[in-house]
């Protein structure tokens, strides 16, 4: 159960645990505040992981019953709760835009995925694992992941 409300932001995620745990090329996440969510029904099981690129704990939190990932918790974000958008039963009732999304781990992104024009996209982590903030690339025109982004991204030389 969660306080409808819009996310503070909205996680579009390209890094591997992602793509294993949703069994897709990425994996979008809303980020919610989590005194404003709670499971209203039972409580899931945890299996604790550490994230690769900061080392902090990440804890993916499923459904007993049927073993269904329901959200995410973070270590490094403990006020914070990420959500399975394809969890909800409409999992397109929130904004999904430049101004509230940002796109990670894009190094890691599968080739024909889509990076749309506008969002901020960092390589890796949008923080540093001291929390500061990392200069997101933004694209002037939608793109393609291939060799050619790739090679952008190394380079630094899309638009910002």
């Amino acid at each position: 159960v969660y306080k409808r409300q819009e996310p503070e932001w909205v996680t579009i995620c390209h890094c591997k645990i992602c793509q294993r745990a949703t069994g897709a090329p990425f994996f979008v996440e809303p980020i919610f505040k989590k005194s404003n969510f709670n499971f209203w029904k039972g409580r899931p099981k945890v299996y604790r992981l550490v994230s690769e690129g900061n080392g902090k704990a990440i804890d993916v939190n499923f459904c007993t019953t049927c073993a269904i990932k329901l959200t995410l918790g973070f270590e490094r974000l403990p006020d914070k709760i990420g959500i399975y958008a394809g969890t909800f039963a409409d999992p397109d009732w929130f904004d999904r835009s430049p101004d509230n999304s940002r796109v990670i781990f894009a190094d890691y992104a599968q080739h024909g995925s889509h990076i749309p024009a506008g969002y901020k996209v960092y390589r890796e982590h949008a923080q540093t694992r001291d929390g500061s903030p990392i200069k997101p690339i933004i694209f002037g025109e939608h793109q393609v992941v291939g060799e050619t982004l790739r090679l952008l991204l190394a380079s630094d030389v899309a638009e910002n």
